[in-house]
């Protein structure tokens, strides 16, 4: 077994050049593509992070890849993720497939059992964020949404909660 601690001078300036380029055109490409690129992820936007950072990772670390190819890689990612976005805000069925629905997991104070089945969410994770919201009581809970993000939405009850706006929330059937 080989241990290499050091592979020279060159190894280590060709890391900070090429370190230094990539990270500025990455930035520069998130830039172009707007905050929309920054903003809370979805799983999606999640999984194109992750693979901007793997392709970061490889120029800066491969001497097989050169940096105009890691540039056109990374400018692949942000350009499909812009169009898959933009697409998004255009067409229901695609944002539907892309970040899913909000999914209610507990309505006027009742867990709804098939719901947390389906989003494999415990009671114990919604009476976490109920407590992480300020809220003492199930009863004082309107609703708790999974949202698309993976976050859990905490609604308290007001006076007149009837006819809410929760309604359009999908509950599983």
């Amino acid at each position: 077994m080989e241990l290499v601690f050091f592979n020279g001078w060159g190894s280590l300036f060709r890391i900070l050049v090429i370190g230094l380029l990539a990270y500025t055109t990455l930035v520069i490409f998130l830039r172009l593509s707007g905050n929309r690129t920054l903003s809370k992820m979805n799983a999606f936007d999640l999984i194109v992070t992750v693979a901007l950072g793997s392709t970061l990772a490889t120029v800066l670390l491969s001497k097989d890849v050169a940096l105009a190819d890691g540039a056109v890689a990374m400018g692949l990612l942000i350009s499909l993720q812009f169009i898959i976005t933009w697409a998004s805000v255009r067409f229901s069925w695609v944002r539907r497939l892309v970040t899913g629905e909000p999914l209610m997991l507990l309505y006027q104070g009742e867990y709804l059992p098939h719901s947390l089945r389906k989003a494999r969410v415990t009671k114990a994770e919604v009476l976490s964020a109920i407590r992480g919201s300020g809220v003492s009581d199930v009863a004082a809970v309107q609703a708790v949404v999974l949202e698309t993000d993976g976050s859990l939405s905490v609604v308290k009850r007001e006076a007149d909660s009837r006819h809410s706006s929760l309604e359009r929330v999908r509950r599983a059937p």
